[in-house]
Parts: structure tokens; C-alpha cells; sequence
């Protein structure tokens, strides 16, 4: 077991080398410049990725490291009424598409993360979002389909559902800590 657990880390260690670190600059740039504009943060995702953006979501609104105010970020997998009502009466594919019609304005920010960069839902929230003139980050896998829709894809070169998902935690770490900085003026320690 420690061998394959050592295995694992590697691995992990491996695909986290090849994230693309201007493209999270980037990202962070963006959602300073939004969050300065007054705008918010809508995130969506399945499976993982729905727990993924439910974590970025309270570190945004509560804090990550450093004492301040609250931002604005919602995170579109967590009210299972909305979910299911919209499920049920349309379908599965607009439970995200939906949200973001109701919650988007131009000047906001939509981060799609698909570890496929195929999924319906997030497809379809990403088409609303281009409709209301919201910025599109994509937290990806090697692409699929989203690549080409979002504004700003960050995909990372792996076939594995993990390894991919945990280089999502630690973009989703790096943007929240530059934005933080930057809005509050100070460096961690």
C-alpha cells in the first residue's frame, strides 16, 4: 500500500508541473478586475467538481487566509429544490443554465468545472453566460468540447478524474490567495 500511496503523490506531483500558471495569473486578474467592478462569481460542476465549486464558494464569501470582507460567489449546485424542480420539469442539462439566466449579469464571472470538458449542464451554462456577456473561466481536463467556449480554459494534461481534480483544488487555492492579496493589500506570511 505505501508504494501505491507514493505512486499516487507522484503522479499527482507530475500533472500538477504541467498547470498552465499564466492562464491562473490570468484568471486571478479577472476576477479581481470583476470583483472591483462590483460583479460576482457564479461556479457550477457535477460530482467533484460540484464539491469544488461549493468550496471555492466559501472561501470567497467567508475567507480564505486573511481577515476581510465578504465576495460574492454562488455556487450553482447547492440548492437541491432549484436543482430538482428544474430537473424534473425541463431537464438535467439546464439545472446551471437556468441559475445563470436568473443570477448572471454582463460584468460577472462564470467557472465551469468538467473534468470531461463534455458536460451537458455546464455547456449549456456556459451558452447563457455568453448570452449575458459574463466572463467564462473553464476549469478543465484536456478540453472537450468547453475549451473552445470558455474565455479562458484552464485545462491540465491528464486522463485521470483525480489527478485533474486535485490541480483544480490548487488553481482554485492560487487564484483565491493572488485575489485575496490584491484586494487587501497584503502578503501572507
Amino acid at each position: 500500500m505505501k508504494e501505491k500511496i507514493k505512486e499516487m503523490i507522484e503522479e499527482s506531483i507530475i500533472v500538477k508541473k504541467t498547470i498552465p500558471a499564466d492562464l491562473v495569473a490570468k484568471a486571478a486578474d479577472v476576477i479581481i478586475h470583476a470583483y472591483q467592478k462590483k460583479g460576482k462569481i457564479l461556479v457550477c460542476g457535477n460530482g467533484g467538481s460540484a464539491a469544488d465549486a461549493q468550496h471555492m464558494a466559501g472561501e470567497y464569501v467567508n475567507r480564505f487566509k486573511l481577515e476581510r470582507e465578504p465576495w460574492p460567489c454562488l455556487a450553482l449546485t447547492t440548492d437541491t429544490s432549484i436543482l430538482t424542480a428544474i430537473g424534473n420539469d425541463y431537464s438535467y442539462d439546464q439545472i446551471f443554465s437556468k441559475q445563470v439566466e436568473a443570477y448572471g449579469n454582463k460584468g460577472d464571472i462564470l467557472i465551469g468545472i468538467s473534468t470531461s470538458g463534455n458536460s451537458k449542464n455546464i455547456i449549456k451554462a456556459v451558452e447563457t453566460a455568453r448570452k449575458k456577456g459574463m466572463f467564462v473561466i473553464g476549469f478543465l481536463g484536456r478540453g472537450g468540447l468547453l475549451k473552445e467556449m470558455c474565455d479562458l480554459p484552464i485545462t491540465i494534461d491528464s486522463s485521470s478524474t483525480p489527478r485533474i481534480q486535485e490541480s483544480h483544488i490548487l488553481i482554485m487555492h492560487a487564484i483565491t490567495e493572488l485575489v485575496e492579496e490584491a484586494l487587501s493589500q497584503k502578503r501572507y506570511d
